[in-house]
Parts: C-alpha cells; sequence; structure tokens
C-alpha cells in the first residue's frame, strides 16, 4: 500500500480514535454529572467500539497502529522502515490533536483547553507500564502466530479490561496522551503530566515485545 494512504489511514484513524476518547468523556459528564463511574462506563466502552471497528477498516491499509509505540515496535523488529515509521508517528500525534479539537467542536467547547487533570504518582505510571505492556504483547502474539486478524476483538478487550484494573485507566498511547493533554473533559490530563505517562508508556511496550519473544522464541 503506498505509503501517502498508510499516512492518511493513521492519521484519520488516530483522530477518529481520540475523538471518541474525548467525546464520549464529554457526553458522560452531560448525562451523568458527578458520577465519575458512570462516566468511566460511558468512556471505555464508546473507546474501544469505535477502536474495534477503526482496527477492522484500517488494518488492511496502514495496520491500524494508531499508536506511536505499536510503530516503534514494528521499527525495531524490522516490521516497518524506519522512514515510514517517522511518518507514521507524525501523523499519528497529529490525527490525535485533531481528534481533540473535533470533539470540543461537536460539543461546541474551546477547541483546545489547557485544564485536564493532574496524573502522576508512581502507582499510576505503574499502571500504564502494565497497560502498554499488556497491549503490545496482545498485538506481538497476535502478529507472530498468524492470527492479526483478532486484533480488532482482542486490542479493544484488552483496553477495555485496563480501564478498570490498572490505576491509569490505560492511556497506553503517546499519541492518545498528546490528543487528551488539549481538553480539560473527564478524559483530559495536564499537559504537564504528560511527558512520565509517555515514557511509562514506551517502558511498557519494551517489555510487552520482550514477553512476546520470550514467550514465542525470537525466531517465531
Amino acid at each position: 500500500m503506498p505509503l501517502g494512504r498508510r499516512i492518511a489511514a493513521e492519521t484519520v484513524g488516530t483522530g477518529v480514535l481520540v475523538a471518541a476518547v474525548v467525546g464520549s468523556g464529554i457526553m458522560g459528564q452531560v448525562l451523568a454529572p458527578d458520577q465519575v463511574l458512570l462516566q468511566l462506563l460511558c468512556n471505555a466502552f464508546a473507546t474501544v467500539a469505535v477502536l474495534g471497528v477503526l482496527i477492522a477498516l484500517m488494518g488492511a491499509v496502514s495496520g491500524a497502529h494508531f499508536n506511536p509505540a505499536v510503530t516503534l515496535a514494528d521499527a525495531i523488529t524490522g516490521r516497518i522502515t524506519w522512514s515510514a515509521a517517522s511518518a507514521y508517528i507524525g501523523s499519528q500525534l497529529f490525527g490525535g490533536c485533531l481528534g481533540t479539537i473535533l470533539a470540543h467542536a461537536m460539543f461546541e467547547q474551546p477547541l483546545v483547553q489547557w485544564t485536564g487533570k493532574t496524573r502522576g504518582g508512581f502507582g499510576q505510571l505503574i499502571g500504564e507500564v502494565v497497560a502498554t505492556a499488556g497491549l503490545l504483547l496482545v498485538i506481538a502474539m497476535l502478529v507472530r502466530t498468524g492470527r492479526g486478524p483478532l486484533a480488532a476483538v482482542m486490542v479493544p478487550a484488552w483496553i477495555l479490561g485496563a480501564y478498570f484494573f490498572t490505576s491509569s485507566t490505560s492511556f497506553a498511547n503517546p499519541a492518545v496522551t498528546v490528543g487528551r493533554a488539549l481538553t480539560g473533559s473527564f478524559a483530559g490530563i495536564d499537559p504537564a503530566s504528560v511527558p512520565a505517562f509517555v515514557a511509562a508508556q514506551l517502558v511498557g511496550a519494551v517489555i510487552g515485545v520482550g514477553l512476546a519473544a520470550l514467550l514465542l522464541g525470537k525466531d517465531t
């Protein structure tokens, strides 16, 4: 598939994914004010439903990464060139920011907001490591055992579970994290919290790929 089409798929896919995360967070606040559990449920189920659809649609075009951590893992393992990986990551970050702006536009809110929730602390960073490691492990195990088409089900299933068992509610994606730094809604994150979250995600990605190699053998 030509690189231009793959970049377009990554931009659109990441943008729609972040729009789903932010938009469902805003909708949760509208429908269930002061009820954090219902807001989280609204946010989680809308996000994983849209993610499953996007993976099924875009997988044949770009591989449906929508995540710089996934792209870096593919570059390190030689599944994608570093030049293509750089273009992927740029498009994912751009798309993530556009997704937040789109969500704000739909709900007639200021397009960019710098009032996201402060997130951090050792526990939440461990949560991000676990969430991202699990995500990369799922993807690597499926791809390396010839079951890639199951990603449209298995990846959303992991994200849904990680929403509720990790302390960070499973961002697990640097592009989504950057996009969510532009909103002050339920889904938002304080920009000052972003570097630590992204670092934890990259550590988790390394662990996830390493676990896949340990379980399957590096030649699988």
